[in-house]
């Protein structure tokens, strides 16, 4: 891909300036990570201050008084540190599986890039501990279930804090250890107790929330992507007509996602002798077919607002109160809330099933003898005793079906906690958790249509109904799938063949062979257009 996180070798932090692809690349390529020493400076300025706020004994949420609804309750200097740490024991209450390691390493990095703002109070070597755990990739286990999203992501963020302690849990080297065994083997020093303030500085956000649904949405990008491809390779198997991708009508509608998978459609099936042989077939195609540039377009158009989001989230400070050296204001408010999170997380999860929701579609329209424009039965050679791809668009069906359930939105649900005080909360973990699984689904039902598409286009070209020459780019992408996965003849053990299609997937493989063999279209696709038409920054 033109914007390849892999390609980046570091990523520097400074509270303000860190993009998409430098969290991708710290969080899941494992770039290494460095603070900008003015970032330092602006921390040490809000301990400062945090420190004289404690000293003066004034009524300031998290510094001289308890949590949530203890809000009313005064705590005294001496007790300070203690409420800190307090908070973190108290708060590590998370259940299910751990998060995935690249989710963990999101998480301590956008922890890291918020307190850098200067805003939270918290001293500059917890910051400085953390970029040492994400380089040397200590990571501690953080189940994923237990946060509403508000007042953050608490019990996610208070197993982050654990190991910094020396206690909870950690990953090193593959090794699930102690917290306190885990930072002593990779030589990182951890600290006896948090200080005041430091316990709300390390748990208030959406670290959580943003790191999985940020990953989700790097996956979803790259489904849109090959989504592209693969739809076009369906389109070439089942003859569809090319007129549907004519400029004037997608220009007339005005839509820029709908415009650029057009254009897309219109590149990759230049040059098919099959499609030249076929225009006259029909009048019009399927809406499967004949509306790739309206449904695709539609999740490019939802993937621009989620990105949009996400560039301003990973910036974003979201804790509480907030500290502001330059007057010295304490001020308590709500950036901890995660709704302006949840919403897009949500879209993500949705626009990201209509990937797979079309792709479905036209997996059945292969397989499907009333359907397929002439295919044989389930694409297979030999029909009756071979049952061929029918049981493939079952799977399809199957996870298209599951995709329903988790898009449900999680952000229109809330329940009250902290005895009513934290009375209406946003869900957004639960979004960002739903539109990762969705996400993964949509692969897979992906590389079930191009192993579908494959087998459509040879038995196209055995039938030699309409020419043998494929477009010149779904010749290379066949030629590279073909080297794992051979024709499906008779009736085999096709689980393998499965396998290896959505290992491919997931490899990217299909996204380097666009890179490599059509440039243009990725300049198309580019994630600077995604920002450009929001604003890259709220500025």
């Amino acid at each position: 891909m033109k914007y390849n996180p892999s390609n980046i070798k570091e990523v520097t932090l400074d509270g303000r300036s860190l993009v998409f692809e430098e969290f991708i690349a710290a969080a899941r390529f494992h770039a290494p990570v460095k603070i900008a020493p003015e970032a330092l400076e602006r921390m040490q300025k809000s301990r400062e201050l945090t420190e004289k706020i404690q000293k003066s004994g004034k009524p300031t949420y998290g510094i001289t008084t308890g949590f949530g609804d203890f809000q009313k309750v005064a705590v005294p200097e001496e007790m300070s540190n203690q409420l800190s740490t307090n908070l973190i024991l108290s708060h590590c209450t998370a259940c299910g599986e751990p998060y995935a390691d690249e989710i963990v390493r999101g998480i301590l990095l956008l922890r890291v890039n918020n307190l850098l703002v200067g805003f939270s109070g918290v001293r500059p070597l917890l910051a400085e501990i953390m970029v040492e755990m994400l380089n040397k990739n200590v990571l501690p286990v953080i189940p994923e279930k237990g946060s509403l999203g508000s007042s953050g992501d608490l019990a996610p963020l208070a197993h982050m804090t654990l190991p910094i302690l020396g206690l909870g849990e950690a990953k090193y080297q593959g090794e699930v250890l102690p917290g306190a065994e885990a930072m002593k083997r990779a030589g990182i020093k951890t600290v006896d107790t948090l200080v005041c303030k430091e316990g709300l500085g390390m748990t208030n956000g959406t670290c959580a929330m943003t790191s999985c649904g940020a990953l989700a949405l790097y996956d979803s990008i790259c489904a849109a992507e090959m989504a592209d491809v693969i739809a076009s390779m369906t389109f070439e198997g089942l003859t569809g007509l090319r007129n549907a991708f004519d400029p004037r009508i997608h220009e007339a509608r005005g839509h820029k996602g709908q415009i650029l998978v057009a254009d897309n459609m219109r590149m990759l099936l230049e040059g098919s002798e099959i499609l030249d042989n076929c225009q006259q077939d029909r009048v019009q195609d399927a809406y499967a077919l004949r509306c790739i540039p309206q449904i695709h377009g539609a999740v490019r158009d939802a993937l621009q607002f989620v990105i949009h989001k996400v560039d301003i989230e990973i910036n974003a400070v979201t804790d509480n109160p907030l500290i502001f050296p330059d007057d010295e204001a304490v001020i308590s408010g709500g950036n901890f809330h995660g709704e302006p999170m949840a919403i897009p997380f949500d879209l993500l999860g949705i626009a990201c099933s209509e990937i797979a929701n079309i792709s479905e579609r036209r997996i059945e329209r292969m397989v499907n003898p009333a359907l397929s424009n002439g295919l044989t039965p389930f694409l297979t050679t030999e029909p009756g005793v071979n049952s061929g791809y029918m049981i493939v668009q079952y799977a399809a069906a199957s996870m298209v079906s599951e995709n329903k359930v988790l898009a449900h939105p999680a952000s229109v649900d809330s329940i009250p906690s902290s005895a009513n005080q934290e009375d209406i909360v946003s869900m957004g973990t639960t979004a960002a958790r739903k539109a990762r699984d969705i996400v993964q689904n949509t692969l897979s039902v992906l590389a079930l249509e191009l192993l579908t598409a494959c087998q459509a286009i040879d038995i196209r070209k055995r039938l030699n109904t309409h020419g043998q020459k494929l477009s010149p780019f779904h010749q290379h992408v066949y030629n590279m799938f073909r080297r794992e996965i051979p024709f499906y003849e008779v009736d085999r053990e096709l689980w393998p063949d499965i396998r290896k299609a959505e290992a491919f997937i997931r490899r990217k493989d299909l996204l380097d062979l666009i890179d490599e063999y059509m440039p243009e279209m990725l300049e198309n696709n580019a994630w600077e257009q995604f920002r450009d038409e929001f604003g890259k920054k709220s500025e």
